[in-house]
């Protein structure tokens, strides 16, 4: 996973409270057997509309999405995170979040920043007025600047290191590998074992029944 300490990018308005992740990506696209390409499929039922934010040339570019509260209830679908990254958002910043919306991005990449109210509408009254603003998210002091606006936002700290060190799930684990190893070598053979990450086992394997 990369590592993120600040990212500046393009803010986008979404002037809509209690976004659930079936409006994020309708459940028909769910389908899908891989884990990228989900970027056409974000919002897809307001996409149609062409006063929907992400239909203004100006916002199309967008990395920073600027939403109301309550983002991310309902389903508890990895695929809105997927969505929302594979568009390009590297932050999404709210003054509610679903929890279990929030955990998934800590584990994505994707940086839920929790917003006072009053803040998040003073940066959508900068957004609107001036299509184009950048909007800085920096992790490592929790602030967020837009324009003139410069907010605090909560992120609870062990997301917040996962984020800044790049760990997923998967690279948190390898961060044992020794341990497991170590751990493995202990093991009777007969047990079934973990193979070293990136190394071919050096024992040959044979088929537990004859080959005909």
């Amino acid at each position: 996973m990369e590592k993120f300490t600040t990212h500046t990018g393009l803010g986008v308005p979404l002037r809509r409270g209690n976004v659930d992740t079936d409006q994020i990506i309708p459940a028909v696209y769910l389908k899908r057997v891989t884990r990228t390409g989900f970027e056409d499929a974000l919002f897809a039922a307001w996409r149609g509309d062409p006063e929907f934010v992400l239909n203004q040339e100006a916002y199309t570019s967008g990395s920073v999405l600027v939403a109301g509260p309550d983002f991310g209830t309902g389903s508890s679908r990895e695929h809105a995170v997927w969505a929302l990254k594979d568009y390009g958002f590297k932050a999404v910043l709210a003054s509610r979040f679903a929890d279990i919306f929030r955990g998934n991005s800590g584990k994505q990449g994707l940086v839920a920043a929790q917003l006072a109210q009053e803040d998040i509408e003073l940066i959508w009254k900068v957004l609107e007025a001036e299509p184009g603003t950048e909007v800085t998210v920096d992790l490592e002091h929790k602030t967020v600047t837009c324009a003139d606006v410069v907010a605090q936002f909560q992120i609870d700290d062990y997301t917040r290191w996962r984020l800044m060190e790049g760990l997923d799930d998967i690279g948190l684990t390898l961060g044992h590998e020794e341990d497991i190893v170590t751990y493995e070598a202990t093991r009777a053979d007969w047990r079934p074992r973990t193979l070293p990450a990136k190394h071919l086992p050096t024992i040959e394997v044979t088929p537990a029944r004859p080959v005909s």
